[in-house]
């Protein structure tokens, strides 16, 4: 790693020494190989069947994560490659369409993969809540007994960011279940807008359902490349201004997260993705992903590099 960015990570907003913080693990090389590294850095390894929960991209010019670069960790996990139907019209917008994206784009070649609302969804409760008291997944998530987050870190049009917690209540949700998150428990049949800070809060209570409904077997990687102002659902989404950062990985979706967002704030390139973050207020998603008890924003750094 460069001096410069090795001095970088000690302006880092809610890096600490405090040993009760949760640990998140960095490594500025983006390859194969040290997605593996970040993996096993967690020392702890996925249990029974495994679910991998990965974004396909919504057409050849996304900037999703590429096959060949999530291959070897994907293999060392041994799992099945899952995601369900958007809601809105698109390639993706169907259960059927969906894997038929998955299979175009070469992930098929890869491992096994499942699109979990196809053939219905079920109801999960939400601990706590102040907008959805229930959120709608796909029913094929009882198929396993954990799950492994595997998330293309980047900004969004409408959370400000996309990470592991989008990657997980957005990601898992049915088509049903993402028009109910973004109405903030409104609707489930038609596209209703919440204010902003709902949506969010709403997200964050998809969050917990399914943490709490996996019992807690999770693991979340982000892989911070081709940072877009845009998210992967973007056909064509704005080409990045800045430059890539690496691969972080944790036991705690919150601090992973928190870690990427302060790793943007740092960059000396990261003004664009910076201010989409700012504009769209998406670090109240983390706020209350906090105060929901789903994780910590402050968090030990420890570089692999």
């Amino acid at each position: 790693m460069a001096d410069f960015e090795a001095r970088k990570l000690d302006e880092l907003d809610h890096r600490t020494d405090d040993a009760s913080a949760p640990e998140v693990f960095f490594t500025s090389v983006i390859t194969p190989e040290s997605l593996v590294v970040a993996y096993h850095a967690l020392g702890a390894k996925t249990e029974g069947k495994v679910a991998i929960k990965i974004h396909s991209g919504e057409s050849e010019k996304s900037n999703n994560l590429n096959p060949a670069l999530v291959k070897d960790l994907v293999q060392e996990i041994g799992g099945t490659l899952v995601e369900c139907a958007t809601a809105y019209d698109g390639n993706r917008e169907t259960p059927e369409k969906s894997l038929a994206v998955f299979k175009e784009r070469g992930y098929a070649d890869i491992a096994p993969i499942q699109i979990m609302d196809m053939g219905g969804e079920i109801e999960i409760p939400v601990a706590k809540h102040r907008h959805i008291a229930y959120d709608i997944v796909g029913k094929h998530i009882d198929d396993y007994d954990s799950i492994f987050v595997l998330s293309h870190f980047k900004g969004h049009p409408m959370g400000g960011f996309g990470g592991a917690l989008k990657n997980v209540s957005i990601g898992i949700a049915s088509s049903n279940g993402k028009r109910w998150i973004h109405s903030a428990g409104v609707a489930t049949d038609r596209w209703v807008e919440a204010d902003q800070d709902d949506f969010l809060e709403s997200m964050a209570e998809a969050d917990e359902a399914v943490i709490s409904h996996m019992h807690g077997n999770m693991m979340y990687l982000n892989v911070m490349n081709r940072l877009s102002v845009d998210c992967d659902c973007f056909p064509t989404p704005s080409e990045p201004d800045m430059h890539d950062i690496g691969v972080l990985s944790s036991l705690d979706p919150v601090a992973l997260d928190q870690a990427c967002v302060d790793l943007i704030h740092v960059a000396p390139d990261g003004a664009s993705v910076t201010e989409r973050i700012a504009s769209r207020h998406g670090e109240h998603t983390l706020e209350y992903a906090e105060e929901l008890g789903i994780g910590s924003r402050s968090y030990r750094l420890t570089v692999l590099d």
